[in-house]
């Protein structure tokens, strides 16, 4: 064999999301390991190319149109039959509107044949006759074609009965042939007609390309949701898997089920799937599956861990659950799909909800460790073929971390269960038989962890097993990679794009708040830092109590400013897994307390859209929360309109209100149902949530202030800083504001599109400072410009003057008196100093941290 110059190449293909397909990324990181130049290809769920690294191997995710799908749908809807027997009747609509104008021409004609004469009525008659037999033919035309136009039709084709396979090849062929690999590694059914037609073109160009079929599923042992699903992919599978340069399976069975049900020459090679052992047990893991639900070390723990479809089973253990009394069951899943809120709603009904935990992925090389601390690994599948015929993963790492199996009779399951006493076995549609099966391995736990030997977990190791498929590659391509790389760890992890840290320090270098560690309070902020207030808060908090640390995440756009905060996150990539189970980790058993503002959800999209979803997981993990409103999450569009003529709703671009409003009564049921300590940083929103207590904004009052006169100028220098017209008023006082300035009266200056970091300076050298007319309140920008000593002129409602002790500074005005307000304070500059004086003593009282770290002393006890 060859040592080439470079690192042969190879591309890890599979099509989903690679996160929690922990044989996938084994795979990926063995080869890397082994020193091939390493691309794992798996599917975005967004609508781009999402890029990152986990260590040497870049991982690419690619976005899949349903471009071909549609049109197959089109073309079956289209059809010469269908054309005949719904003319020009496409759908239910169509025949809808078709039978009405049938119906009102009838009652038309029925009424003219009453007033015509004998022969025009005996005319109109037939007419009617001829005309309902036509109408009824159409009709019962258009109910036959849609009784017989299944669904389920199957073409037998399997381009038209699953054209997702195509869609999926027509986004990830141009990917891998741009890789140019010498080994392509195509990862389950769904992939082995794209590794075929990739290597056979790359081979047109010149290219040497090897490829293989890793048969994760006995295909056509799956019982496929879908008729047309059930034949094309054992058909797509039929047709390609000959032209495989080599077969790879999960078990010795379904490599002879594969051999003999397509006639290959030589039985697939066997890499089962198991863990890697060298890291288990290493401290990598940041928790564990009893801690992620809340449990003591006294509570009997069984787990289930992985995909959770219709033939895994989990219907019969939680049918089960009510007769194992004090039993508790940890779900390890990726998401919320239908069937697992149908399981949740099944346990709701028998009483044993408060009993089940939804605890998230972790990485592939920290599984075993995170699933060591439960007391049974369960794998309740039913009896169907593909299930009968493998040891799934999930057997490997509940063995690699010490737990006895409670497993439904499977075929190759139940086999080595009993053959090596790990477990216990039941029957797998009685849900009986499965309490009675757990409750003796929990009785007898500790003799059946003894039969789990040095052997057993040797043989189910990654690294056994991965061996085989390192000299296969070399096999197929001729070629040694230049040497392993010692570098490459097996607990390697994705570095997303969507996660960066940051080092928020000060001028001196030392950190602007106490960055979390070793203290009694360790207090989480976010996801929204609005303005920086997340930021601000733990600046507040953490100098004037020694007992807290504090770390500040910001979900960031592109769009938004660079606030400081300890983690920014892509707003656009809450939907991914492996930022979730990121910010799961970055939560649960670091926290103590946690400030959730704006409602948004702290573990991504991974529970839903709003922080209702996730209290559940904290209230397990024990962390104590409050929630924040800021603004426009919980002020309510048509209770503000009524109050405020001049309300930013009136101004709102079109939907904007409807859809915030929608929002903001969403987030007030959570916000009366939680039982949370709420608070709202601008007093105005206490009409909106009269529950909640004022928590001041937060500014540093010595970093804003300035000796810079204020109004000695001729022509007073105005400011007027909008970050959207709309919510400030901008387009209502601009033509007083030009006039002014035309008339030589002020200096106006209209400030758009500033970074933070240069909005300090622009305020600190103007003479005033024009906030909103739109809300009735004040926020961030009025108080930094209070702290430099500026008069503020903007809409002050009376409820917040109230809130205030009427000691708001702020220049009262609306919209159709600031011309007024404005000539009188550019006519007494002595007296509009002076407001500016008392502004910055109003921002120290209120705003420098002081009543806010008070305010919270509550919550942080």
């Amino acid at each position: 064999m060859e040592s080439p110059a470079r690192r042969p190449r190879i591309a890890v293909i599979v099509a989903n999301g690679i996160t929690g397909d922990s044989r996938v990324q084994k795979t990926a990181v063995a080869a890397a390991r082994d020193g091939w130049d390493v691309t794992l290809i798996g599917r975005s769920d967004t609508k781009r190319v999402q890029r990152s690294k986990m260590g040497p191997i870049d991982v690419i995710r690619v976005p899949v149109s349903s471009d071909y799908l549609r049109g197959v749908k089109v073309r079956r809807e289209r059809s010469l039959r269908a054309a005949a027997t719904q003319f020009h009747l496409p759908d239910q609509a169509a025949l809808n509107r078709y039978t009405a104008e049938y119906r009102a021409w009838v009652r038309q004609k029925s009424a003219e044949s009453n007033w015509a004469s004998a022969p025009r009525r005996t005319s109109i008659k037939a007419v009617l006759r001829a005309r309902r037999s036509v109408h009824r033919l159409r009709v019962q035309a258009f109910k036959w074609e849609q009784r017989h136009k299944s669904k389920d039709d199957v073409a037998r084709d399997w381009r038209i009965d699953w054209p997702q396979v195509v869609d999926l090849d027509l986004a990830f062929g141009p990917v891998i042939e741009e890789i140019e690999p010498d080994v392509i590694h195509a990862n389950d059914v769904t992939m082995i007609a794209t590794a075929a037609l990739s290597a056979a073109r790359l081979r047109a160009r010149g290219r040497k390309c090897a490829w293989l079929y890793d048969a994760h599923e006995y295909v056509k042992g799956v019982e496929w949701p879908n008729p047309r699903q059930a034949y094309a992919l054992p058909a797509v599978e039929a047709e390609f898997i000959g032209r495989a340069d080599a077969v790879v399976t999960v078990s010795s069975q379904m490599a002879e089920l594969l051999k003999n049900d397509h006639g290959l020459a030589t039985a697939p090679l066997v890499v089962g799937n198991a863990p890697v052992r060298e890291v288990i047990g290493g401290g990598t893991a940041a928790s564990s599956v009893r801690a992620a639900c809340g449990l003591g070390p006294e509570v009997p723990l069984m787990v289930y861990s992985g995909w959770i479809g219709p033939e895994r089973g989990v219907d019969a253990v939680i049918d089960g659950l009510p007769q194992l009394p004090g039993f508790h069951l940890a779900l390890v899943h990726g998401r919320m799909t239908p069937l697992l809120e149908q399981l949740l709603a099944r346990a709701e009904a028998l009483g044993v909800r408060d009993r089940i935990h939804l605890v998230p992925y972790v990485p592939q090389h920290e599984v075993a460790d995170y699933l060591s601390s439960a007391d049974l690994g369960l794998t309740p599948f039913r009896r169907v073929p593909n299930c009968e015929v493998s040891l799934p993963t999930k057997v490997s790492e509940y063995l690699q971390a010490g737990l006895p199996l409670v497993t439904s009779d499977v075929k190759v399951i139940k086999a080595y269960v009993e053959r090596h006493g790990l477990g216990e076995v039941w029957t797998w549609d009685d849900p009986k038989t499965f309490a009675e099966a757990a409750a003796r391995a929990m009785e007898n736990r500790g003799k059946l962890a003894d039969a789990i030997t040095e052997d057993v977990l040797t043989d189910l190791s990654w690294e056994a097993q991965s061996g085989k498929l390192l000299q296969l590659y070399r096999d197929l391509s001729k070629k040694t990679p230049p040497g392993p790389r010692s570098d490459v760890s097996w607990t390697v992890q994705e570095t997303p794009e969507a996660v960066r840290t940051a080092d928020n320090t000060g001028a001196d270098g030392r950190p602007l708040w106490r960055k979390l560690g070793d203290t009694r309070v360790r207090l989480g902020l976010g996801p929204a830092n609005y303005a920086g207030q997340g930021a601000a808060f733990a600046q507040a908090v953490t100098r004037r109590n020694p007992d807290v640390s504090a770390e500040v995440v910001m979900n960031k756009r592109p769009e938004s400013f660079d606030y400081p905060a300890d983690v920014y996150i892509d707003a656009d990539r809450l939907r991914d897994l492996d930022v979730q189970v990121q910010q799961m980790e970055r939560v649960i058993g670091r926290f103590t307390h946690l400030l959730v503002d704006a409602f948004m959800p702290v573990f991504g999209h991974l529970n839903g859209t709003s922080i209702a979803g996730d209290l559940d997981a904290l209230k397990q993990a024990k962390i104590k929360v409050a929630l924040l409103a800021h603004g426009s999450e919980i002020r309510h569009p048509a209770d503000h309109m009524a109050r405020h003529p001049f309300s930013l709703f009136h101004d709102a671009p079109d939907g904007i209100a409807k859809r915030l409003q929608a929002k903001v009564e969403v987030n007030k049921r959570i916000a009366a149902e939680a039982g949370l300590p709420l608070y709202v940083t601008t007093p105005d929103l206490l009409e909106d949530l009269p529950t909640a207590k004022w928590l001041p904004l937060v500014v540093d009052v010595d970093k804003w202030a300035t000796d810079r006169p204020v109004m000695e100028r001729e022509r007073p220098l105005v400011l007027h800083a909008p970050s959207k017209r709309w919510t400030k008023g901008t387009d209502r006082i601009v033509p007083v504001l030009t006039e002014l300035h035309d008339k030589g009266v002020i200096e106006f200056r209209l400030a758009e599109g500033i970074p933070w970091a240069e909005m300090r300076e622009l305020v600190q050298s103007c003479d005033l400072v024009l906030d909103q007319f739109t809300t009735g309140s004040y926020g961030t920008f009025a108080v930094e410009a209070m702290a430099a000593g500026k008069p503020v002129v903007a809409y002050i409602s009376d409820s917040v003057k109230l809130a205030t002790d009427g000691a708001l500074p702020i220049v009262g005005a609306t919209p159709e008196t600031l011309r007024e307000v404005l000539e009188g304070l550019v006519g007494d500059p002595e007296g509009t100093a002076r407001i500016g004086r008392e502004s910055l003593e109003f921002a120290r009282t209120y705003h420098d941290g002081t009543w806010t770290a008070q305010v919270l002393s509550d919550f942080l006890k």
